[in-house]
């Protein structure tokens, strides 16, 4: 049971990361860059929050007993994810909404998010074993 808690404690900090980023990058792209830059990071980054939160949700119902959903199905819903954010940011980046390096920036919220979980992880394990 153990191991649950851990992994339910992760996914909050990632999820909580995630929108701090998130708002981090907005409010200094919005001082130190364009428009179109801002716009990206804010775009980028709620795209990436958007999929992580439906992945989540796909894989948790996916796993619950008693009926567990067949592996077919669960990368059927990635996909289609996957195809939907592609449209979407070809969309964005096409039609000159918003800038690739932002665009980016804000797409890296979530690998930044996990980074930090991790860290955060490894100094507490060491932490431990050094008390």
């Amino acid at each position: 049971m153990e191991s649950l808690s851990i992994q339910k404690r992760l996914f909050t900090f990632v999820t909580r990361t995630n929108w701090i980023l998130l708002c981090v990058a907005a409010i200094l792209g919005s001082f130190f860059a364009s428009q179109g830059f801002t716009l990206g990071i804010i775009a980028g980054g709620l795209i990436v929050t958007v999929n992580f939160h439906l992945l989540y949700r796909t894989l948790k119902r996916s796993l619950k007993p008693p009926y567990p959903a067949s592996p077919g199905s669960v990368l059927f819903k990635y996909y289609i994810r996957f195809l939907i954010s592609g449209l979407i940011l070809f969309i964005l980046i096409s039609k000159g909404y918003v800038e690739a390096g932002g665009l980016f920036v804000g797409l890296s919220v979530v690998v930044a998010s996990i980074f930090l979980a991790t860290l955060y992880e490894v100094k507490k394990i060491i932490f431990e074993e050094a008390v």
